[in-house]
């Protein structure tokens, strides 16, 4: 979970869920309750986290950067994980 003050969306965010079909509220459900698993906190201008979500029965993954400045989220991108490359737990790459 990422506490945020508000969410502000990328371009790039917004053209991949259309694109993948992933709505607004999938991405909001993910950052209040969804788990960090990896950590970018050397990611400029800000600190960045991967977090994981059962949403609608499938995993999601988004990537959401920390404005700790005025605590908003940006959301960068967000994807369906490839069962190809991430283990069952969705959390690790094979």
């Amino acid at each position: 979970m990422v506490n945020c003050s508000k969410l502000i969306f990328s371009g790039d965010a917004l053209q991949k869920m259309f694109s993948r079909n992933i709505a607004e509220s999938q991405i909001r459900s993910v950052v209040e309750f969804g788990q960090i698993i990896k950590s970018y906190e050397d990611d400029k201008p800000h600190p960045s986290y991967l977090m994981l979500s059962i949403v609608n029965l499938s995993p999601l993954h988004v990537v959401v950067a920390k404005d700790k400045t005025d605590d908003s989220c940006i959301i960068i991108t967000a994807y369906y994980p490839n069962e190809q490359i991430w283990n069952s737990d969705f959390k690790t790459k094979k």
